[in-house]
């Protein structure tokens, strides 16, 4: 299946994307892990994403297409992958459609994970990081340390990122509702679009949006 997953910041894309391409056994293509890769490997592209990044500006659209087409022409791609973070505006969901038409392709699905903004608000304000070791992350609702402001696994202090700040979050979704919402009009008339409640557990997030790519859509 070729899938692209969309859906505002905090709707836990990330996580529902590496449980659904294991599930569907396709690989999980994500724009953050192949700016990384590019940059790590240091690829033509990904010298060019570096000096706009290292300037402080966006990567324009071609260098990201680039860098997806790139990707999706890979070996263990062509039975199918899952798009996540790209695309990431209408241009760039035109591109796709061109690459994958020359390809004699099309996508199956377009899952729109959806979350009400208020909710998305309180799950990355409350997170809280610990600046020992970044991958030990807390919740000050959902998941709070045993020790307010602690770090339970190496005592370290926990703290908010800036990027996680309530007022950086709602430009984060005013960004989100002027560049990427549109998409999903673009391929609603496409009858592509699959709207997944994403409040609840992980698992049951994850079940709707099987039972949905199964051909319940009532998801």
């Amino acid at each position: 299946m070729r899938i692209v997953l969309v859906g505002p910041p905090g709707a836990g894309k990330g996580t529902q994307a590496a449980y659904l391409a294991k599930n569907l056994s396709i690989p999980h293509i994500s724009t953050g892990d192949l700016f990384r890769a590019n940059i790590s490997q240091g690829t033509a592209l990904g010298k060019q994403a570096k000096a706009y990044m290292d300037a402080g500006n966006l990567v324009p659209d071609e260098v990201t297409i680039a860098m997806a087409k790139d990707r999706m022409e890979q070996p263990d791609a062509q039975g199918g992958f899952l798009l996540d973070g790209f695309p990431r505006n209408v241009s760039q969901a035109e591109a796709l459609d061109e690459m994958l038409k020359a390809e004699s392709m099309k996508l199956d699905a377009v899952l729109d994970l959806e979350v009400p903004e208020d909710e998305v608000v309180k799950r990355i304000a409350g997170r809280r990081v610990c600046r020992n070791e970044s991958s030990h992350v807390f919740h000050v609702t959902y998941a709070p340390p045993k020790q307010e402001g602690v770090c339970d696994t190496c005592g370290g202090e926990l703290y908010q990122r800036d990027d996680d700040r309530e007022e950086t979050v709602r430009k984060r979704l005013e960004v989100y509702h002027t560049q990427t919402e549109p998409i999903i009009d673009y391929y609603r008339s496409q009858g592509l679009v699959v709207t997944i409640a994403a409040l609840g557990k992980v698992e049951e997030v994850t079940e709707r949006a099987m039972s949905a790519l199964r051909g319940d859509r009532a998801a």
